[in-house]
């Protein structure tokens, strides 16, 4: 009888192997924008892989979008689990059904109003009855000027705002289908290298520090793979700071994974008035301002809160 209690004691004490992580695949989406660098040093450096295989993750694919809103829809759909994305797009989506926060800053200002040689410009109100591409309703950079008119009394029904991808407009000035572009970078310095639009107006002067680009996660990863979530904002935080640090790398990252050319790039870096961050509560203040206008311009149907769009405690833990 000893011996049979010990040996029932001696198994009880036995671990049980620990459950195996399940192999999966991560999707993230992103913009060929300098704005979302620290996604492509991550990727060339094989961060995510080496960071996030310990977790289970067993492949990194990434996708590109020429904008936020096609990004959302792709996420809404359920086939990106991660985005790097402008921060207004995620509000309109989540107010669709998008199962997801915003878990981390990417960047914020960083675009540029650029006009064709030969129009004078002297303010917001010279605007009145040109065409203006920029990208579609929803994104970053559709809300921030539209803000930027009504503060100034301009109505912005007077100017024809035509829904592009950064290619198109960059195309449609080139080619002088329209007499304006208002693009994040590095659109803008594109346009001006190639002589045919000079930068008169900065987002920043638009709208001082608002947020832009963000890092998305969806809910059903939160939820289920809290621990690999941290993970995720480490390696971005880790991006990040290597492109702070490094901007010339950061910069020949960017030209190899678009196929841009080089001096563009730089110049686009020298010239923009973003900058590179991680912590998402500089985001709260204007992403909620954009959820506002989002509201009032007919974007959404219930005007968003910071509960329905962030969830910081992962960021929070780690600072």
């Amino acid at each position: 009888m000893l011996i049979a209690a010990v040996v029932v004691i001696t198994l009880g004490c036995i671990s049980q192997p620990e459950k195996k992580a399940e192999a999966m695949t991560l999707r993230i989406g992103y913009q060929p924008s300098t704005h979302q660098i620290a996604e492509m040093i991550a990727m060339e450096k094989g961060w995510w892989l080496e960071d996030l295989k310990p977790f289970g993750v067993t492949e990194i694919k990434d996708f590109e979008f020429p904008s936020g809103p096609p990004e959302m829809q792709a996420m809404l759909g359920g086939d990106l689990d991660i985005a790097y994305v402008g921060t207004a797009p995620p509000i309109s989506a989540i107010s669709e059904g998008l199962d997801a926060k915003i878990v981390a800053g990417v960047n914020i200002n960083g675009s540029d109003l650029v006009l064709r040689p030969g129009i004078q410009y002297t303010g917001p109100a010279s605007l009145l009855g040109l065409k203006i591409g920029t990208f579609p309703p929803g994104s970053i950079q559709d809300t921030v000027m539209k803000k930027w008119l009504n503060d100034f009394r301009v109505d912005f029904q007077g100017i024809k705002i035509l829904p592009m991808g950064p290619g198109d407009a960059v195309t449609a000035i080139s080619a002088g289908q329209v007499d304006g572009v208002f693009l994040p970078h590095p659109a803008p310095a594109i346009v001006e290298l190639e002589g045919k639009g000079t930068s008169v107006v900065a987002s920043g002067e638009m709208w001082p520090n608002h947020a832009c680009c963000s890092l998305v996660v969806s809910g059903k990863l939160i939820r289920e793979n809290p621990e690999l979530v941290e993970q995720i904002i480490k390696t971005h935080i880790k991006a990040t700071k290597y492109a702070q640090s490094n901007p010339e790398d950061a910069a020949r990252i960017y030209s190899n994974k678009t196929g841009q050319d080089m001096e563009m790039v730089e110049h686009s870096l020298d010239t923009w008035d973003g900058k590179w961050i991680s912590d998402p509560r500089i985001q709260i203040p204007s992403t909620l301002e954009y959820a506002a206008v989002d509201y009032e311009l007919g974007y959404t149907k219930k005007q968003m809160t910071e509960k329905d769009l962030f969830d910081t405690s992962f960021y929070e833990r780690l600072a």
